[in-house]
C-alpha cells in the first residue's frame, strides 16, 4: 500500500493548484481522476480560451448560504497573484470586457502551467483511475482505487459539481460528504439558459438566433449583458448570469434597449417619423424580429403617431420592461457550474478543512460557492485551492 501525506480526488482547476500548492510544500501528493486528461472543464471554457480569473472579483461576486464564507480564501489569493503566475510562464492574456481576463492562444497553456506547477512539487497524477471506497482511520485515511489500495493523511474532494456531464461531472463530492456526516445545501444549475412553455417558444421561434444588449432582471438582481434568442428560450451572458438568482415559478423582466430612455426616444420619435408604422419606428434601436415581437405583443398597429396613452404605455412598457416566465432551464447539461453543494457551516473558511473530520477538505465548485460568469469561478478555485494546499 502506497503512502502519501496528501490524497488530491480530482484533477481539475482546484484540484490542481491545491496540489501543486502542496507539493512545493514538501508534501508526497497524489492526484487521481476518472478523466483521461486534466483539466478537462478549463480546456473548453472561455471558448477554448479559458477565461481564467476576472479583476473584478469581490465576495459579492458570489453566491452561498453564507456569502461571508468566501472572504478569507479571496482575500489571501487574488486575482492578481493568479496573473503573476500566468505571466511567470510567458502567457499571453487580454481582457475581453467587464474585467474577465483570457488567453490569447489555448486554455491548454492553463492546464500546461498547472501540470508543470505540480511537476515542481513532484506531485504525483494518476488519470483514468476512481475512487472505489475510502476509509477514515486514526490518523488519515485508507482510500481504495482501481489502481490499488493507498493511504493519505489528508484528502482533498475537488471533484466539482454535476455541471456538464459529458465531461465526466458526477455527484461524487456529496455522496463523500454524505459519508462523513457532511451537510450539503439544494444544488441546481447555475448559468444556464433558460427554456419556456411550448406556446411561448412558438412566438418567440422567429427571433432564434437573435442577439442584443440587454437588461435582464429578476427580484432586486440585474445584470446587463449580451441577450440570446434561442429555438428553446433565452440564452446570452445576461441570461445565464440571472439564472443563478431566478427560480421556477418567477418571472424575469427585460430591458431590450437599455442604453435608450425609451419614453424620451418614442416622444421624440412622434414628431420626427410619426407617419411611419411602429414597427419600423422601433427597429430602429432594435433588431426588427423583436421590434415586431414587441409590437405583437403590445396589441398595436398603425403609425406611431395614431397610438393613444394607454397603447404609448403599452409600448414603452413591452420595451424597457418586456417580462416572461421561464419554465425551467436546459439543466446539467448545458450549465457552466452548479449552485449550491457543500454546506459552508461544516467547513473552515481559513483552509477548507471539514471541522468535524480533521485531514478532509472540500474546495472549488462543490462547495456552495458559485461565482458569476467571467472568470469568478476560477478564481474561487484557485483560491480554495490554494487555501487548503497552504494548510495541509
Amino acid at each position: 500500500m502506497r503512502t502519501f501525506d496528501v490524497l488530491v480526488i480530482g484533477a481539475g482547476a482546484a484540484g490542481m493548484m491545491c496540489a501543486a500548492t502542496a507539493g512545493q510544500r514538501g508534501r508526497s501528493v497524489l492526484v487521481v481522476d476518472h478523466a483521461e486528461a486534466a483539466g478537462k472543464k478549463i480546456r473548453i471554457s472561455g471558448g477554448g480560451r479559458c477565461n481564467f480569473t476576472n479583476l473584478h472579483t469581490a465576495p459579492q461576486s458570489f453566491l452561498s448560504g453564507n456569502p461571508k464564507f468566501a472572504i478569507s480564501a479571496l482575500k489571501r489569493y487574488r486575482p492578481a497573484d493568479f496573473i503573476a503566475l500566468v505571466e511567470r510562464y510567458g502567457i499571453a492574456y487580454h481582457e475581453k470586457t467587464l474585467g474577465q481576463l483570457f488567453c490569447d492562444g489555448s486554455a491548454q497553456q492553463i492546464i500546461d502551467m498547472l501540470l508543470a506547477e505540480m511537476g515542481k512539487g513532484s506531485a504525483t497524477l494518476a488519470l483514468q483511475t476512481s475512487v472505489e471506497a475510502i476509509e477514515p482511520g486514526a490518523d488519515g485515511f485508507r482510500v481504495r482505487l482501481t489502481s490499488g489500495l493507498v493511504f493519505a493523511r489528508s484528502l482533498v474532494v475537488a471533484t466539482g459539481g454535476k455541471s456538464i456531464p459529458k465531461m465526466g461531472a458526477t455527484g461524487f463530492a456529496y455522496k463523500v460528504a454524505e459519508q462523513f456526516g457532511v451537510p450539503v445545501t439544494e444544488t441546481r444549475p447555475a448559468l444556464v439558459p433558460l427554456t419556456f412553455e411550448p406556446k411561448m417558444l412558438e412566438s418567440l421561434r422567429p427571433l432564434a438566433g437573435v442577439s442584443l444588449d440587454a437588461n435582464v432582471r429578476s427580484g432586486k438582481t440585474s445584470f446587463r449583458e449580451g441577450l440570446l434568442f434561442t429555438h428553446r428560450g433565452l440564452s446570452g451572458p445576461s441570461i445565464l448570469q440571472i439564472s443563478s438568482y431566478w427560480r421556477e415559478g418567477e418571472p424575469i423582466t427585460v430591458d431590450l434597449a437599455p442604453a435608450i430612455d425609451i419614453e424620451q426616444w418614442i416622444s421624440e420619435a412622434r414628431i420626427r417619423s410619426g407617419r411611419q408604422s411602429v414597427v419600423t419606428t422601433l427597429a430602429e434601436i432594435l433588431p426588427r424580429r423583436v421590434a415586431e415581437l414587441v409590437v405583437a405583443e403590445a396589441r398595436l398597429s398603425g403609425n406611431l403617431a395614431d397610438l393613444d396613452r394607454k397603447a404609448m404605455a403599452r409600448l414603452i412598457a413591452g420595451v424597457s420592461a418586456w417580462q416572461v416566465k421561464p419554465v425551467g432551464t436546459e439543466g446539467y447539461r448545458t450549465a457552466e457550474v452548479t449552485l449550491g453543494g457543500i454546506d459552508t457551516t461544516a467547513l473552515q473558511s481559513s483552509d477548507m478543512q471539514v471541522k468535524s473530520v480533521p485531514g478532509l477538505y472540500f474546495i472549488g465548485e462543490a462547495v456552495d460557492v458559485t461565482g458569476w460568469l467571467g472568470g469568478y469561478n476560477f478564481q474561487w478555485a484557485w483560491a480554495s485551492g490554494r487555501a487548503a494546499g497552504l494548510a495541509i
